[in-house]
C-alpha cells in the first residue's frame, strides 16, 4: 500500500511537449499520482506546469529514470544516468538498450523493460 512517503522522484528522459507523445503522458500521470518529476528533453518547453529542461541537473534520491529515447540518443546520457544513481531505469517500448541495461546492472541499477504508463495504471510503479 502506498503512503505519502512512497512518492518516487522520477526523471523522464526524452520528455516532449507534444501531448500525443507517451513521454508527455507519463509526465502528466506521474504528477497526477503525486510523484515529483524532472522532465529532460531536446528543447526547453513545458508539460502542464512541469518545465522540460535541456540541461543535466545534479539530483539527489532519484528513484527512477524512465527512458523515452532510442538507444542511439541514449548514449549521451550514460554518464549522467550513472551519476544520478537511480534505483531503476525503465526502458519503455522502443527504448530497449542491451548495452545500457548491462551497464546499469554493473552499477546496481535495476533495468526494467516495461511501459511506465502501464505500470502506473496497474499500480506497479
Amino acid at each position: 500500500m502506498e503512503t505519502s512517503n512512497d512518492k518516487k522522484l522520477t526523471v523522464v528522459l526524452g520528455a516532449s511537449p507534444n501531448p500525443e507523445r507517451y513521454s508527455n503522458m507519463a509526465v502528466n500521470r506521474l504528477k497526477a499520482k503525486g510523484h515529483p518529476v524532472v522532465a529532460i528533453g531536446k528543447r526547453a518547453a513545458t508539460i502542464g506546469d512541469t518545465p522540460v529542461i535541456t540541461d543535466h541537473p545534479s539530483l539527489e534520491k532519484v528513484d527512477t529514470v524512465t527512458m523515452y529515447l532510442n538507444p542511439l540518443a541514449q548514449k549521451e546520457y550514460y554518464d549522467y544516468i550513472l551519476q544520478l544513481q537511480p534505483r531503476r531505469i525503465i526502458f519503455n517500448p522502443g527504448a530497449e538498450n542491451e548495452e545500457l541495461e548491462q551497464i546499469a546492472r554493473e552499477h546496481n541499477i535495476q533495468p526494467v523493460e516495461a511501459c511506465t504508463l502501464v505500470m502506473l495504471s496497474t499500480g506497479q510503479f
